[in-house]
Protein backbone atom coordinates (compact mmCIF):
# COMPACT_ATOMS: atom_id res chain seq x y z
CA UNK A 1 0.00 0.00 0.00
CA UNK A 2 1.36 3.38 -0.97
CA UNK A 3 -0.63 5.40 1.54
CA UNK A 4 -3.16 5.07 4.33
CA UNK A 5 -6.82 5.95 3.79
CA UNK A 6 -8.33 7.71 6.78
CA UNK A 7 -11.86 8.86 7.59
CA UNK A 8 -13.07 12.29 8.63
CA UNK A 9 -13.52 11.05 12.20
CA UNK A 10 -9.76 10.38 12.36
CA UNK A 11 -8.67 13.74 10.96
CA UNK A 12 -8.65 15.75 14.20
CA UNK A 13 -6.52 13.15 15.94
CA UNK A 14 -4.05 13.15 13.06
CA UNK A 15 -3.72 16.95 13.15
CA UNK A 16 -3.31 16.91 16.95
CA UNK A 17 -0.34 14.61 16.39
CA UNK A 18 1.24 16.99 13.89
CA UNK A 19 -0.16 15.89 10.53
CA UNK A 20 -0.21 18.56 7.85
CA UNK A 21 -3.30 19.00 5.65
CA UNK A 22 -2.84 19.57 1.92
CA UNK A 23 -5.85 20.15 -0.35
CA UNK A 24 -4.99 19.13 -3.92
CA UNK A 25 -8.07 20.64 -5.56
CA UNK A 26 -7.71 23.55 -7.96
CA UNK A 27 -7.50 27.00 -6.38
CA UNK A 28 -11.11 27.96 -7.25
CA UNK A 29 -12.46 24.83 -5.55
CA UNK A 30 -10.25 25.40 -2.53
CA UNK A 31 -11.24 29.04 -2.01
CA UNK A 32 -14.94 28.11 -2.31
CA UNK A 33 -14.62 25.95 0.79
CA UNK A 34 -11.91 23.82 2.39
CA UNK A 35 -11.29 21.97 5.62
CA UNK A 36 -9.96 24.40 8.24
CA UNK A 37 -6.17 24.35 8.43
CA UNK A 38 -5.64 22.83 4.98
CA UNK A 39 -3.11 24.47 2.67
CA UNK A 40 -3.63 24.37 -1.09
CA UNK A 41 -1.29 22.64 -3.53
CA UNK A 42 -3.29 21.79 -6.66
CA UNK A 43 -2.69 18.38 -8.20
CA UNK A 44 -1.94 20.17 -11.49
CA UNK A 45 1.04 21.88 -9.79
CA UNK A 46 2.34 18.91 -7.80
CA UNK A 47 5.05 17.79 -10.24
CA UNK A 48 8.17 19.73 -9.32
CA UNK A 49 6.86 20.60 -5.85
CA UNK A 50 7.26 17.19 -4.26
CA UNK A 51 9.65 18.65 -1.68
CA UNK A 52 6.74 20.73 -0.34
CA UNK A 53 5.21 17.49 0.98
CA UNK A 54 6.69 15.96 4.10
CA UNK A 55 5.85 12.88 6.12
CA UNK A 56 2.60 12.75 8.07
CA UNK A 57 0.65 14.62 5.41
CA UNK A 58 -3.07 14.16 4.83
CA UNK A 59 -4.02 14.78 1.20
CA UNK A 60 -7.54 16.07 0.58
CA UNK A 61 -9.76 16.66 -2.46
CA UNK A 62 -13.50 16.75 -3.12
CA UNK A 63 -14.10 12.98 -2.93
CA UNK A 64 -10.80 11.26 -2.22
CA UNK A 65 -9.98 10.37 -5.83
CA UNK A 66 -7.52 13.13 -6.77
CA UNK A 67 -5.91 13.03 -3.35
CA UNK A 68 -5.44 9.26 -3.72
CA UNK A 69 -3.75 9.88 -7.09
CA UNK A 70 -1.51 12.49 -5.46
CA UNK A 71 -0.62 10.09 -2.63
CA UNK A 72 0.23 7.31 -5.09
CA UNK A 73 2.39 9.67 -7.16
CA UNK A 74 4.22 11.01 -4.10
CA UNK A 75 4.78 7.52 -2.72
CA UNK A 76 6.33 6.55 -6.07
CA UNK A 77 8.70 9.50 -5.56
CA UNK A 78 9.79 8.02 -2.23
CA UNK A 79 7.51 9.98 0.13
CA UNK A 80 6.33 8.12 3.22
CA UNK A 81 3.71 8.69 5.90
CA UNK A 82 1.07 9.84 3.42
CA UNK A 83 -2.64 9.70 4.20
CA UNK A 84 -5.66 10.17 1.96
CA UNK A 85 -8.92 11.56 3.36
CA UNK A 86 -11.53 9.06 2.20
CA UNK A 87 -14.63 10.89 1.00
CA UNK A 88 -12.79 14.23 0.97
CA UNK A 89 -14.47 17.55 1.62
CA UNK A 90 -17.80 16.12 0.44
CA UNK A 91 -17.84 13.65 3.35
CA UNK A 92 -16.70 16.41 5.71
CA UNK A 93 -19.61 18.61 4.57
CA UNK A 94 -22.17 15.75 4.69
CA UNK A 95 -21.30 15.27 8.35
CA UNK A 96 -22.20 18.89 9.02
CA UNK A 97 -18.64 20.01 9.62
CA UNK A 98 -17.63 23.58 8.82
CA UNK A 99 -15.60 24.60 5.79
CA UNK A 100 -13.43 27.70 5.58
CA UNK A 101 -13.67 29.95 2.54
CA UNK A 102 -10.91 32.07 1.09
CA UNK A 103 -7.21 31.78 0.53
CA UNK A 104 -4.46 29.94 2.42
CA UNK A 105 -4.68 29.57 6.22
Amino acid sequence: MTHQDIFTTELEGKTRHGARLIDVREREEYTAGHIPGAANLPLSELVGREDDIGPDTVLICASGNRSSQAAAYLAAQGKTGLMNLSGGTAAWRREGRALTQGDQP
